[in-house]
């Protein structure tokens, strides 16, 4: 005879840490009801985790915004649970990835929300923080938000005490904050955070601290600030690094700082000549521009003028070089070097 007792278990196929999903149109109603529960912390944790996969698939994004999830998820960033505040990161981090999302973060102010996470004890909720962040950074009214709301003196700090991974993701919001504004960066004393990170041991961060230097010696009071600190000395140097994108954004951070005749001098002193001369060879066809462009920075000056004479016919092989880019930077470095007054 079949035993008819309820089992006190649930079956196999039912995930408890999830909730379910109401059908159809409901399910989006159901999921913010659950979110906005102040009582029942795991009816808070279950919703998050089935908004987090429920975000995921692009076609739900409008009804979320309708629904006003984000706003949800806004209260969510400083809930008194670790696993809320950095599940509620994730899901707005989802959301960034899509064009409607990130712009509903922005409008919302959810940017200033998610700042405050930087703070955080939890790792992950710091991580998941800067994730959307970032994404957000990488569009033009998101930089501009990031820029307005003046985090840049925050992102900059958090470069000397975060982990690496995260250390990656501050420098590439900074990277696309500066192309909007540096002079927060300049205040927050950016140049030199970016310069002690060129000595660092992971070849990613030293590329994108090369990266962002560049970017921060657009303006003239970027190029200053390099020639006060070592930032030449350390270019100089990763121009022979082992990482072929190290030596391509220490070439181009170098193009940039020695536009001015004292950026010239210090480039030339630190060694730089050779060390270019010996990048045009690259199979990287970037690196052969940048290295031509920092070249024919160099040889306006007439004491790197004379250094490069002895290698403008190394130079002048570029001139056929496959990559139309490449070819017009080595004639105009050749027709700098061989000028005559």
């Amino acid at each position: 005879m079949a035993n008819c007792l309820i089992p006190d278990h649930y079956p196999n196929q039912i995930d408890i840490t999830r909730t379910p999903l109401a059908f159809g149109d409901r399910a989006v109603p159901r999921l913010n009801r659950e979110l906005q529960n102040k009582t029942t912390l795991l009816t808070r944790q279950r919703a998050l985790r089935s908004l987090c996969d429920y975000l995921h698939d692009p076609e739900h994004i409008a009804s979320c915004i309708e629904e006003n999830i984000p706003e949800s998820l806004k209260e969510l960033l400083s809930d008194s649970d670790a696993f809320c505040r950095y599940k509620s990161a994730e899901c707005l981090y989802v959301l960034s990835c899509n064009s409607n999302g990130r712009r509903a973060i922005v409008d919302q102010g959810i940017v200033k929300n998610l700042s405050v996470l930087f703070d955080d004890k939890e790792v992950m909720a710091r991580r998941n923080s800067h994730k959307a962040v970032e994404m957000i950074s990488e569009f033009s009214f998101g930089s501009e938000g990031i820029v307005n709301l003046n985090l840049i003196k925050t992102l900059v700090d958090k470069l000397k005490t975060e982990l690496d991974d995260i250390r990656d993701l501050i420098l590439d919001t900074l990277h696309f904050c500066m192309q909007v504004d540096t002079s927060q960066a300049l205040e927050a004393k950016a140049m030199e955070v970016f310069t002690n990170l060129l000595k660092h041991e992971s070849q990613t961060i030293r590329a994108k601290a090369a990266r962002d230097i560049f970017d921060l010696s657009i303006p003239l009071e970027g190029k200053n600030e390099a020639l006060k600190l070592e930032t030449i000395a350390l270019l100089v140097g990763l121009l022979k690094d082992q990482d072929s994108v190290v030596r391509c954004k220490a070439a181009l951070a170098i193009e940039a700082i020695a536009i001015t005749t004292p950026g010239k001098y210090g480039c030339i002193k630190a060694g730089a000549v050779p060390s270019l001369v010996a990048l045009i060879d690259d199979s990287l066809s970037e690196m052969r521009v940048n290295a031509l462009k920092a070249i024919t920075c160099l040889a306006e000056a007439p004491e790197g003028r004379k250094a490069l004479l002895e290698d403008v016919e190394k130079i002048k092989k570029l001139i056929s070089d496959p990559v139309p880019i490449v070819s017009k930077h080595a004639a105009i470095s050749v027709r700098i070097i061989t000028w005559k007054p």
